[in-house]
């Protein structure tokens, strides 16, 4: 069924209006709901969930409600696991293991950015089923740029085929990460060890542009501590149908259902995922 809706007749996903008809429907979304209180929010339109790194506006909410209500409608039988509804009802998160097709859904994916009014915030939303992401988008709609992955048949970004290729020989790899100091002691060794000789290693912002920027070859790696997978899963398969791929501490890939050993690393190219993999490695040992 997930397979059919995003073929349509023809076999081929681009050739289908399925993918339009979920793009316009995050666009829509954003237009709504996000853009009008971009650079707009009261004081009391922005709540601290788990800490003030931790934040959900009114946008982020609403933005969600919109979300669920068109995806769902675009394709019956689905359900929606978004970062807001889970937050309500954790128990929400189990529909990624099971049957039916998920829509995962973050709204704003960059809320921190959001709430002081910088752009580089996004909308990210996954089609998955039994556990396996079968298509994303990824759209930041203050930069107005639409990033879209059907596994299988590769990756586009306003409509034009991204290739991320490999980095240079020589030059020094760049790799945004998340924060040392909220992660576990463990966690915290491995990520410090991309502090070395030949890695230039920054804070990340906004994770589904920051995968965006690895499947263009603006950023070599990536290397994540938490595995929620509203800010992951849209992410990986436009890295991984743009050439990319990812590996988890142990070396395997990284499972949206969870589980997985991290810090995790998606690249640009297999050797620069297996480099930064080694020096997360390293950190630990």
């Amino acid at each position: 069924m997930t397979e059919e809706f995003l073929s349509g007749t023809t076999g081929n996903p681009w050739e289908s209006t399925t993918l339009a008809l979920v793009e316009e429907a995050v666009r829509k979304a954003a237009a709504s709901e996000i853009m009008p209180r971009f650079r707009r929010l009261a004081e009391h339109e922005i709540v601290e969930k788990n800490g003030p790194h931790d934040l959900v506006t009114v946008a982020d909410r609403s933005a969600e409600e919109h979300l669920t209500a068109s995806l769902t409608a675009l394709l019956p039988g689905s359900v929606v696991v978004g970062e807001e509804a889970v937050h309500a009802d954790p128990a929400v998160y189990e529909a990624i293991r099971g049957d039916v097709p998920v829509w995962i859904v973050d709204p704003v994916d960059g809320t921190r950015q959001f709430v002081h009014g910088d752009p580089g915030f996004c909308t990210l939303v996954a089609l998955a089923r039994h556990g396996e992401v079968l298509a994303s988008w990824t759209y930041a709609p203050a930069l107005d740029e639409m990033a879209v992955a059907v596994r299988g048949h590769g990756a586009r970004v306003d409509g034009a085929v991204v290739r991320p290729g490999a980095p240079q020989p020589g030059r020094v790899l760049h790799v945004a990460m998340s924060h040392p100091d909220f992660t576990t002691p463990q966690e915290k060794k491995a990520l410090l060890a991309l502090r070395t000789e030949g890695v230039h290693s920054r804070p990340c912002g906004s994770a589904g542009l920051e995968y965006l920027a690895v499947a263009r070859g603006e950023l070599d790696g990536i290397a994540f501590s938490w595995e929620n997978a509203w800010d992951h899963a849209a992410g990986l398969l436009l890295v991984e149908e743009a050439g990319g791929t990812d590996l988890t501490l142990t070396g395997e890939r990284f499972r949206i259902t969870g589980g997985n050993a991290l810090p995790f690393t998606a690249a640009r190219d297999a050797a620069t995922a297996r480099l930064i993999h080694e020096l997360l490695v390293s950190g630990v040992e």
